[in-house]
C-alpha cells in the first residue's frame, strides 16, 4: 500500500516507536515566542540543562507587542515583562531572537515562511495552535503546549501519538470575490469546529492547487479551527518558486539536493486515508461567521439558522452564542453596521493580503464611523508595503497601517476592540472576548473586511468589485 504525504514525513522522523506508546518524533525546526516559552526556559534552568540544539530554534516577539510606537517601552506591564523575559531567556540559552526593532521581527507563522526557514518535508512545532500554517509547504507542523516546548528545547524531539489521516478535496473554480479564507471558513461551517478532531488533514483538489503560497497558508492556518492536529498541502512548482532565493533557503548544490527530495513529497495514488471529504468550489460564496466559534459561519447572503433547524442538544449553546453577539436566529447579516475592521493576524497579514485590499480600496474612503486597522505580519511585509506605495493608498482611504504583531487577533496587547462593538476581522477565532472583553467578532476574508470598511456595514463584496 502507498503512503500519504503525512505518513512519509512522520515516519521519516520517528526516533523511537513502540506499540501502545507515543512516538518519539525528531523536530527539524522549533519556533518560540514570548507567551509559551518562559515556563519552558524556567524548567531547563531548574534542571541545569541547556537547549539541546539552539540553532534549530528561532524566537520572535509577536503576541504581546504594541503595533504603534514600537521604538518606545511597552506600556502594559505584563506584556512588557513577557517580552523582556524572552530577550533574557534567548540570550542566556543561545537562541536567536528577532525582537522588536529587528528587521526579521514579526508574527512567528509569517516570518518562518518568508525567511525560507519553513521548508517541505520538515517537522515543525511551536507553542501556538496556528503552527499548522507551515503545513502549506508540505511540512508536518503543529502546535504544542508549554511542557512540550520544554521537551523540544531539551531533546529536539517530542512524544506524540500519530493522528489519523483525512483528505479534503476542493475541486472546480472559485467565483468572483471568493478567497482562500472563504474556502476554509466554508469547510469549517460544513463539518463544524470539531469535525476533524483526531486527524491531520491533507488539502487537495484543483481549487487548492491553483492557490498561491500565501493563500495556502491561510487554509492550513485554520486547520485547528475544525479540531485537526494540523493541515498540509503537497509542495509543487508554486512552492519551490516561493522558497527559492529567500534568506535561509538552501542555495547552490544544497538547493538541487533539497529540490530532488521535495519532489517526492506527495501522497501515493494508492495511499489510503481514514476519511475523505469533497467540496465543489462553485458552491462557495464570500463567508462570514455569526457566532462564537469558527464553525458558526455562512455565506454572506444567507440567514443565521433558526432554532428549528438545529438539533435540540445544540440549541442552548447556539442561543448563548447569539445572545453574546446580540443577534437573532433567522436574521441576515447583510447591512449589519460594523464599528471596527481588523486586517491582520497569522491568517491574513502577508503582502498578498495587503495588495488585495489596496487594489480594492484605491480611490475609495472608509466609512466615517468605522475604525480600520491594517497590521502587517512582519517588518519585511511592512517594508514591502511601503516600497510598493501601499501605505499611501491606505492613508488616502483612511486606513491606519500599524507596525507588525498579532495585534487585535487576541486581547493580549494594547489593540483591543471595545465592549459591545462589532469587528469584522481577518483573524482565525471569534471566541467570546477574543478581541477584547465583550467585543463581538465576525470572521471574514480580507476582501469582505475591506468592503465593510468602505460601506460601514456587512457587505457582499461581489457587488462592489469592478465598480
Amino acid at each position: 500500500m502507498g503512503k500519504t504525504l503525512f505518513d512519509k514525513i512522520w515516519d521519516g522522523h520517528i526516533v523511537v516507536s513502540k506499540p501502545g506508546h507515543p512516538d518519539a518524533v525528531y523536530i527539524n525546526t522549533h519556533f518560540i515566542h514570548e507567551v509559551t516559552s518562559p515556563q519552558a526556559f524556567d524548567g531547563l534552568r531548574k534542571r541545569g540543562i541547556p537547549v539541546f540544539r539552539p540553532a534549530k530554534t528561532r524566537a520572535t516577539a509577536d503576541h504581546n507587542v504594541p503595533t504603534l510606537h514600537q521604538d518606545q517601552p511597552i506600556k502594559e506591564a505584563l506584556s512588557r515583562r513577557q517580552v523582556e523575559m524572552l530577550t533574557k531567556n534567548t540570550s542566556e540559552f543561545g537562541v536567536e531572537l528577532y525582537g522588536l526593532g529587528h528587521r526579521f521581527q514579526g508574527i512567528v507563522h509569517v516570518i518562518g515562511p518568508e525567511l525560507g526557514i519553513t521548508l517541505p518535508g520538515m517537522t515543525i512545532v511551536c507553542g501556538d495552535s496556528h503552527t499548522s500554517t507551515h503545513g502549506a509547504f508540505g511540512a508536518v507542523a503543529f502546535g504544542i503546549g508549554t511542557s512540550e516546548v520544554e521537551q523540544v528545547l531539551a531533546t529536539q524531539c517530542i512524544l506524540q501519538y500519530k493522528p489519523k489521516r483525512m483528505k479534503i478535496e476542493v475541486n472546480g473554480q472559485l467565483g468572483k470575490g471568493v478567497l482562500s479564507k472563504d474556502i476554509i471558513l466554508y469547510i469549517i461551517s460544513k463539518i463544524s469546529a470539531s469535525g476533524a478532531t483526531g486527524y491531520f488533514v491533507e488539502y487537495a483538489g484543483e481549487a487548492i492547487r491553483r492557490l498561491s503560497m500565501e493563500a495556502r497558508m491561510t487554509i492550513c492556518n485554520m486547520s485547528i479551527e475544525m479540531g485537526a492536529r494540523g493541515g498540509l498541502i503537497a509542495p509543487d512548482e508554486i512552492t519551490f518558486d516561493y522558497i527559492k532565493g529567500r534568506e535561509f533557503a538552501p542555495k547552490g548544490a544544497d538547493w538541487d539536493k533539497s529540490l530532488e527530495y521535495w519532489k517526492t513529497l506527495y501522497s501515493d495514488s494508492d495511499a489510503e486515508f481514514d476519511q475523505v471529504l469533497t467540496f465543489d468550489a462553485a458552491d462557495i460564496e464570500p463567508q462570514i461567521t455569526y457566532g462564537t466559534n469558527p464553525g458558526m459561519g455562512m455565506g454572506v447572503t444567507r440567514h443565521i439558522p433558526s432554532l428549528e433547524q438545529l438539533d435540540e442538544k445544540e440549541r442552548p449553546s447556539f442561543k448563548k452564542s447569539l445572545e453574546y453577539m446580540d443577534l437573532q436566529p433567522g436574521a441576515e447579516l447583510l447591512g449589519k453596521k460594523v464599528d471596527y475592521v481588523f486586517i491582520g493576524s497569522c491568517t491574513n497579514s502577508r503582502i498578498e493580503d495587503l495588495r488585495l485590499v489596496a487594489d480594492f480600496v484605491k480611490g475609495k474612503h472608509k466609512a466615517d464611523d468605522v475604525v480600520v486597522w491594517i497590521v502587517p505580519g512582519s517588518k519585511q511585509v511592512e517594508a514591502q508595503a511601503m516600497e510598493e506605495g501601499i501605505d499611501k493608498i491606505f492613508a488616502e482611504a483612511g486606513f491606519q497601517l500599524r507596525e507588525p504583531g498579532c495585534s487585535a487577533c487576541l486581547a493580549m496587547n494594547e489593540d483591543k476592540v471595545p465592549a459591545g462593538m462589532y469587528c469584522i476581522s481577518t483573524s482565525n477565532r471569534n471566541f467570546e472576548g477574543r478581541q477584547g472583553p465583550n467585543a463581538r467578532t465576525f470572521l471574514a476574508s480580507p476582501l469582505t473586511a475591506a468592503a465593510a470598511a468602505i460601506t460601514g456595514k456587512v457587505t457582499d463584496v461581489r457587488e462592489l468589485l469592478g465598480q
